[in-house]
């Protein structure tokens, strides 16, 4: 399935670097220890809001917490593989925190909710830019 590539900028720049390198990696709160992603400038725990935040290397494991079908995607490089699966998933260290991924090689609707994954950095149809995908294992 040809993926989208993304442009990094300052705030999501080390992501991808890490993601080049096949690893994971979240932003840490370095005043209240919470991990968050998306990347953002300051910390989104309530109370907190700290600037003072690195990027921390996860293990890349994690669990399918729901999945859905997409049949009609308006995104046109993603029409020639519909149907596809989007899943859900969430990290082992901080079930707060989502990705979304196409499961490669799970069958259409064949996604086993609750089961384990393993996150691998997939190429894009750009090339220079791996994205985050989740492998079933």
């Amino acid at each position: 399935m040809a993926k989208q590539t993304p442009i990094p900028d300052e705030l999501t720049g080390p992501f991808y670097k890490a993601l080049n390198e096949g690893k994971l990696v979240v932003q840490s709160c370095n005043a209240c220890n919470k991990l968050q992603h998306p990347p953002k400038p300051v910390c989104a725990k309530d109370g907190c809001g700290s600037s003072d935040l690195t990027y921390k290397e996860v293990s890349g494991r994690g669990t399918i917490y729901n999945y859905g079908v997409v049949y009609d995607c308006p995104i046109r490089v993603l029409q020639e593989d519909q149907p596809f699966n989007v899943a859900v998933i969430n990290i082992d260290e901080d079930s707060d925190i989502q990705f979304y991924s196409h499961l490669p090689g799970t069958k259409v609707d064949d996604v086993p909710v609750g089961g384990a994954v393993q996150m691998i950095a997939e190429a894009t149809a750009g090339g220079d830019q791996k994205i985050v995908e989740w492998k079933v294992i």
